[in-house]
């Protein structure tokens, strides 16, 4: 299966906020069909109108893909609209964190080939990384039609089991936040250091997505990149005695940060 049957039975989006507009937009980039796609959504945008798609006129008879891009909050009381679907030929694949593929095989049936995604907000600009899992019956063929569904997105990362999602969640899924509040705390370092708040923002946010994007295109590893601005004994050695700190610094810090994130999401998941 691949996307030239998704063109040929159909798609079908549950749910299009940002995360599902973005999915949505790079499968079209992709050469997608708007008439192969069908889109349940109580709040369409002005752009998703303007696409093409079937909006909120029911369902094709079987569908390669229907794509679960509802909170999961939201989850409980959308499901049903998909439940006709279940135990059949549909790929089910799910964008929701904290939602179980055990809970996802009691709405829809035992033999539900199902794929459970965790991508992240980078993907509304082509830059998210997106880790799947699946069930026994969605196998290998569902595992690389999910993947190359998400990779219209991003980069894609095929995880050992269902036990490593909340890792993934831990790491990339809430990981943005983490930058952005890197950002707020460079800025605001810069400021208690005599600068005004609009250069200070304007030196973070350029300095954290200028690194960002020359880890991205470099061959070297992130280790590497640190030592290659690090001259000895200067102000960037300095400055990481302080952050690579065993007991204060960022290792023991972001370690704790990340392990209450996955601790959360395996409560959610109960």
């Amino acid at each position: 299966m691949a996307l030239d049957e998704v063109a040929q039975r159909g798609l079908v989006l549950l749910g299009c906020g940002k995360m599902g507009s973005a999915l949505l937009a790079g499968w079209l980039d992709a050469g997608l069909p708007a008439g192969s796609i069908w889109v349940l959504e109580p709040n369409p945008t002005d752009w998703l109108k303007s696409t093409g798609v079937h909006l909120n006129a029911g369902l094709p008879p079987a569908p390669a893909v229907a794509l679960l891009a509802v909170k999961p909050q939201m989850m409980g009381a959308a499901l049903p609209a998909l439940q006709a679907l279940g135990n059949g030929t549909t790929l089910m694949v799910s964008i929701a964190a904290g939602t179980s593929i055990a809970s996802f095989e009691a709405a829809f049936g035992d033999r539900t080939p199902i794929v459970r995604t965790m991508p992240n907000t980078p993907a509304m600009v082509g830059r998210g990384i997106t880790g799947i899992c699946a069930n026994a019956h969605a196998g290998a063929a569902g595992l690389a039609l999910a993947a190359e569904l998400m990779a219209a997105v991003g980069e894609v990362v095929e995880l050992d089991g269902e036990h490593q999602i909340d890792a993934v969640t831990a790491v990339s899924g809430s990981g943005p936040a983490y930058v952005f509040h890197l950002i707020e705390a460079m800025a605001a370092g810069g400021v208690a250091e005599g600068l005004s708040p609009e250069v200070a923002m304007k030196l973070a946010r350029a300095t954290v997505c200028g690194a960002g994007e020359l880890a991205h295109r470099s061959a070297e590893p992130a280790s590497q990149l640190r030592i290659n601005v690090t001259s000895p004994g200067g102000t960037t050695a300095a400055a990481l005695a302080v952050l690579m700190d065993g007991e204060t610094g960022f290792p023991p810090l972001l370690e704790r940060a990340i392990k209450a994130a996955a601790d959360r999401g395996r409560e959610l998941g109960k």
